[in-house]
Formats: C-alpha cells, sequence, structure tokens
C-alpha cells in the first residue's frame, strides 16, 4: 500500500511543510493537532473549548485516512497548563473512551500563545488489523 498525505487545509501545513496525517500501510499518524478552526483560521481561548476543537479536527483526518477514534492506540496530549487537563476529560473520554489508547500528558511551550492544546495521535485501522491465516491447500501429486 501506497503511502498517503491527508491535508485539513490549514495555512499551516502549507507554510511549515507537513501534512495533518500520514498513513503508511495500516498505520495513520496524525499531526499534532490545535484548536483552530481551519475553515476561518480561528480559534477559541478556552482550553476546553480548543480541546473540543482539536478533536473535531482528528476526527476529520482520520476519517480521510478510512479510520476512527475506535482505532487509536496512542495519544499525547501537549498543554501549556496542567489545571486544563482535568477539565478537558470529557472530551478526551467521549473521543478515546472505548479505544482506550496509551496515552501521555506533557506540560509545555506551544507555538501560538493563543494554543492552549495540542494533541496526537497514531491509529492502526482495525480492518488491517492481524488475522488468522487460513490453512493453505495442499496440493496432490497425480498418480
Amino acid at each position: 500500500m501506497a503511502r498517503r498525505l491527508i491535508s485539513s487545509g490549514s495555512t499551516f501545513e502549507k507554510s511549515i511543510g507537513y501534512s495533518r496525517a500520514v498513513v503508511d500501510g495500516d498505520w495513520v499518524f496524525v499531526s499534532g493537532t490545535t484548536g483552530f478552526d481551519y475553515s476561518n483560521m480561528t480559534i477559541q481561548e478556552d482550553a476546553v473549548a480548543q480541546c473540543e476543537q482539536a478533536l473535531k479536527n482528528i476526527a476529520a483526518a482520520l476519517k480521510q485516512a478510512d479510520s476512527s477514534f475506535a482505532d487509536v492506540v496512542r495519544v499525547h496530549y501537549l498543554m501549556i497548563n496542567a489545571s486544563d487537563f482535568e477539565r478537558c476529560w470529557p472530551a478526551m473520554g467521549k473521543a478515546f473512551g472505548e479505544a482506550r489508547p496509551a496515552a501521555t500528558m506533557m506540560v509545555v511551550g506551544l507555538a501560538d500563545p493563543r494554543m492552549k492544546i495540542e494533541i496526537e495521535v497514531t491509529a492502526l485501522r482495525r480492518e488491517a488489523a492481524p488475522r488468522k491465516k487460513k490453512k493453505a491447500k495442499v496440493a496432490r501429486r497425480k498418480k
């Protein structure tokens, strides 16, 4: 399967030189995604609103990759303020509660002072998950 690049239309992708997501075989790698509404390049001030928008942006990228939150195996939360983390749990739980991926939260500085959260995910598409091998038919020699 060929490598496929996915774009959200964000101006950041073109100017910085990256893809919103990369599909490589059965894997989907979604870049760190912030709470910008890419349709109009605006961002709300509230961390929870940014978290919810970031998750919408991620859902859209996963859908383009023929994937979903159910396929996510790893998530990284990057936040500028640890005290905002717990307030975001309901939105995070709604997105990842069933899949329960491995997760890490880090307090960091982000590129734009308006950004309060960035979320990065890795997914393994379920339909591509390892399957049981069928028994090979044994060819019989003719006598």
